[in-house]
């Protein structure tokens, strides 16, 4: 008996190792339609004027922050009408920029409603909503719907922008929430910003110690670079290489040189 418990254990904590781990990036073939030639625009203006109202970008940890207690009634009603106006667009009818900027303001104002929604928390892993006995967080709960298919934050990141622009500063771009993560930005995405914010957004995070962190007997990096190796680069390697290409010229020099061990670290607490 006690060696057929110590089976299930064992099942069961394999089963929930497969199921925190990081999600790969597998397309959605669904979303792939667009319009090359489209000139249709989406309106983020009120997306806009809430990370002005309530994002802190001069906070001396250098990580952007959110007064989510500070927001009204009246400012979450129209974050909540914004959600509703990128529901009801016709994402497949825009073009490829279009897209690529719809996908980052959805995910990351959504992120912020899910906090909002469950608020106080000190972590978004607190807010365990995801269907299944191991999940954790909220990334795999249907949340919302767009041209008929139910979708998670999950879907939006893993299904949809990482296969489809196969970009690795896509990392950069999407926000979870978490001190550990790269910042969000105070301005949307839109189809003409998102080439210089995708390389600002690299460069504030690569030379932010949280991105990368030389000052230890191993070199630290985000967890990010562990998680998502492979959009990064095919070994340890190529992945400091990606980095270094954002880095300030000491840091660089010191990733493109260096041969020793690596340590990854992220922190989930709220970017309160």
């Amino acid at each position: 008996m006690y060696l057929i418990k110590s089976v299930v254990v064992i099942g069961l904590l394999m089963a929930a190792a497969t199921v925190l781990a990081a999600p790969k990036s597998v397309l959605w073939p669904r979303w792939e339609a667009h319009d090359p030639d489209a000139a249709l625009q989406v309106d983020h203006s009120a997306w806009g004027d809430f990370l002005q109202k309530y994002l802190v970008t001069d906070h001396p940890s250098g990580v952007h922050r959110v007064r989510y207690a500070d927001v009204t009634e009246a400012d979450r009603f129209l974050l909540q009408g914004y959600l509703e106006l990128l529901e009801n667009t016709p994402v497949s009818a825009l073009n490829r920029a279009e897209q690529m900027a719809y996908w980052f303001n959805f995910y990351n104002a959504l992120t912020l409603e899910v906090i909002l929604e469950h608020y106080p928390v000190s972590s978004i892993r607190q807010i365990n909503i995801s269907p299944g006995f191991f999940s954790r967080g909220p990334w795999d709960a249907p949340l919302v719907e767009v041209e008929g298919e139910s979708l998670t934050l999950n879907d939006i990141e893993h299904r949809i922008l990482r296969p489809i622009w196969n970009d690795p500063r896509i990392h950069y771009g999407v926000n979870c929430a978490s001190i550990g993560c790269p910042n969000l930005q105070p301005r949307p995405f839109t189809a003409g910003n998102l080439e210089p914010m995708l390389e600002a957004a690299a460069r504030e995070f690569i030379n932010h110690p949280r991105g990368v962190d030389p000052g230890g007997r191993r070199l630290g990096l985000s967890s990010i670079y562990d998680w998502f190796s492979e959009d990064f680069g095919e070994d340890d390697q190529e992945i400091l290489e990606h980095i270094a290409g954002y880095a300030e010229p000491p840091l660089a020099a010191t990733l493109r040189n260096y041969s020793g061990r690596i340590s990854y670290d992220y922190d989930w607490d709220l970017n309160e």
